[in-house]
């Protein structure tokens, strides 16, 4: 059985789980993984646990015919991950792979026990379906961009989000152009091509490995129709 004091800080992140009995606690354990933890999480995989983040991040994407990844959203405290349920859910293949961003510990339940606390237990299922509606509505807001939105307006976004993520506006954003352009699904000469003229605009400064925001409503300006 998890020891109480773990027990207290997964509800206090996932206030769904309050309603567990002893029992059902007795079957969870937590994992801390980093980005140099080998796991088997990728496009095929069937899971044996229902994954909940209690802390760090693990970046959720997928890989296209031609090799070229594209993020699809990323998973953090107090989160799940939606394609996991999914999959748990319809008893599928999971869809998509999963990579460890940072330090993150995870709270784990056996899919079998999962699959009936989604019966069993309303807030567990209330907070399922929640997660169905956030994701739903960015993976659409995604598609929406890629499809119809231009890498310029996609790029400046990515930088606004990722700003917004920073605990001060002073703050450097990390990553590279390669980075970048397997989030955005598109090229690194187009992404190295567009991050310049953002610089010669003066809405970022580019450094090796990161970048800083110096305005943020040039940015916003590349978001909206000219």
């Amino acid at each position: 059985m998890m020891d109480p004091l773990k027990v207290n800080d997964a509800i206090r992140y996932f206030p769904c789980f309050s309603a567990l009995s002893p029992t059902d606690w007795s079957l969870a354990e937590t994992v801390r993984v980093s980005p140099s933890t080998l796991h088997p999480i990728t496009t095929g995989h069937y899971l044996t646990h229902a994954i909940f983040i209690l802390s760090g991040c693990i970046r959720i994407y997928k890989i296209g015919s031609s090799g070229r990844e594209v993020t699809l959203y990323r998973v953090r405290s107090g989160e799940c991950c939606v394609l996991m349920m999914a999959s748990i859910l319809g008893e599928m293949e999971y869809e998509a792979s999963v990579e460890i961003e940072t330090d993150t510990e995870v709270l784990l339940f056996p899919v079998e026990s999962f699959r009936e606390w989604m019966n069993d237990y309303k807030p567990v299922r209330q907070y399922v379906y929640r997660q169905f509606m956030d994701r739903f509505t960015h993976v659409s807001s995604l598609l929406e961009q890629i499809a119809f939105g231009s890498v310029r307006e996609r790029i400046a976004t990515y930088l606004i989000l990722r700003q917004n993520e920073l605990r001060t506006a002073s703050e450097w954003i990390e990553t590279t152009h390669e980075q970048m352009a397997i989030e955005l699904g598109t090229a690194r000469e187009v992404v190295s091509r567009l991050l310049r003229d953002f610089v010669h605009d003066g809405a970022i400064i580019v450094q090796r490995g990161r970048i800083a925001v110096t305005d943020s409503n040039k940015l916003l300006s590349y978001t909206s129709p000219l």
